[in-house]
């Protein structure tokens, strides 16, 4: 019954996502987060990084994100349906299952990789579960009201900063803007060369140093971003609960969305990449676009993408390329988590050490082979066992009792 009631669009659209979301986080693997701002942070990039960069830019940085929010969002109202439709208690049995996730979002966290997005999910899908018995006119509402209220604060804050580094840019600043500008890049710096040495220094060491300096940061996370994630997921809810991912959308608003969506977010986009790029991508100013000024293209776009792949979903899922890609998406948790460790394996002290010795560009082959890992590993394992190692861990957790693997 489980297996039987899958939506096989939401797996495809999981496994292109999950994929997307690593080519976009490499960079905070491979070197210091500077370089997800900037092909030219901490040091100069080359023309091809700077290109790479704008690719990178227009098309997948945020909207990956968005995507996968969505979409979990959506899977969160799924499962609590399906459980509720055979007389489970499926709102408590989710309540378990994020307060589980926010744990494993923790040690993900304190373990290995401080971009951890799960604790956020599990936080903020609280929220969502509160909310997901409100109808989807009224979800859409509410998302868009928070998200469009949420980006303008965000971007409203980052405007004095934004403005003053213009200045200096431009030679006009006066020299006290000059010296507080100085400052801050100085700051941003020194945190680029601490973050290389605690990732370089080793397992036991970097895991202190989490513990010790900053444990509270997952929290952190969600006081800065509960705003959007939420918008986000109730944007899923709204989309699952009309029938988007299930075929119930005539072709007229599907094509509308897709191409209407994907245009204006990626036009958007582009102008803002089209002023960046020849600026060198100005730090401050990446900061406020990548933290929220290009919220409502990110949007736009991944909504976009999302119509365009309800409608290639049946062809897709034909092809050998979409069974692996749908594969990947029904153990996105493993993956999401595996790549952290393959990407660690390769960057940190602990593995080859090889954190900070790749440009934009140079970071590219290491995506590939953790793509080439995910699509290589899913099928196959999934043909022997019905979910992922770290999904029927999961779900043994959530309820209490050990499950039955192996098909």
């Amino acid at each position: 019954m489980e297996q039987l009631s899958r939506i096989r669009t939401l797996d495809l659209i999981r496994g292109i996502a999950v994929l997307g979301i690593l080519t976009v986080n490499v960079g905070s693997f491979a070197g210091p987060a500077s370089g997800l701002y900037s092909p030219n942070l901490p040091h100069a990039g080359s023309t091809l990084d700077n290109w790479a960069f704008a690719f990178r830019l227009v098309f997948l940085e945020g909207k990956m994100r968005a995507l996968f929010s969505i979409l979990f969002g959506a899977s969160l109202l799924l499962f609590v349906e399906r459980r509720e439709a055979v007389g489970c208690d499926g709102e408590g049995l989710q309540l378990r299952r994020l307060l589980w996730l926010a744990l494993f979002g923790y040690l993900h966290f304190v373990l290995f990789w401080d971009g951890d997005i799960l604790f956020l999910y599990a936080c903020v899908g609280l929220g969502a579960l509160i909310l997901r018995r409100a109808q989807p006119k009224a979800m859409i509402v509410l998302a868009l009201a928070t998200f469009t209220l949420w980006q303008a604060w965000g971007a409203a804050t980052w405007v004095p900063s934004v403005s003053r580094e213009a200045r200096v840019m431009a030679g006009t600043a006066t020299p006290k803007e000059t010296a507080e500008h100085r400052r801050i890049i100085a700051d941003y710096r020194a945190e680029d060369r601490a973050d290389a040495a605690a990732t370089l220094s080793g397992f036991t060491s970097e895991v202190r140093s989490r513990l010790s300096e900053r444990p509270d940061y997952p929290l952190t996370m969600v006081a800065y971003n509960w705003g959007e994630a939420l918008s986000y997921m109730l944007i899923g809810m709204a989309l699952l609960r009309s029938g988007f991912f299930s075929g119930a959308w005539n072709a007229v608003p599907l094509r509308a969305l897709a191409l209407g969506g994907a245009a204006a977010g990626l036009t958007l986009t582009l102008a803002f990449a089209s002023w960046a790029h020849p600026r060198g991508y100005p730090e401050l100013a990446m900061h406020m676009a990548l933290g929220y000024g290009l919220g409502i293209p990110h949007l736009l776009t991944a909504l976009g993408y999302l119509a365009l792949l309800v409608m290639a979903a049946p062809r897709l899922l034909a092809s050998r390329l979409g069974l692996r890609l749908e594969a990947a998406g029904k153990t996105a948790f493993t993956n999401y988590l595996g790549s952290t460790l393959l990407m660690c394996a390769l960057f940190s002290g602990w593995g080859l050490g090889l954190f900070g010795q790749f440009s934009t560009v140079q970071q590219i082959p290491f995506v590939l082979l953790a793509w080439a890992v995910m699509l290589g590993w899913s099928q196959p394992w999934l043909a022997r066992f019905r979910h992922g190692p770290l999904e029927w861990l999961w779900r043994c957790l959530a309820e209490w009792r050990v499950k039955s693997l192996h098909r």
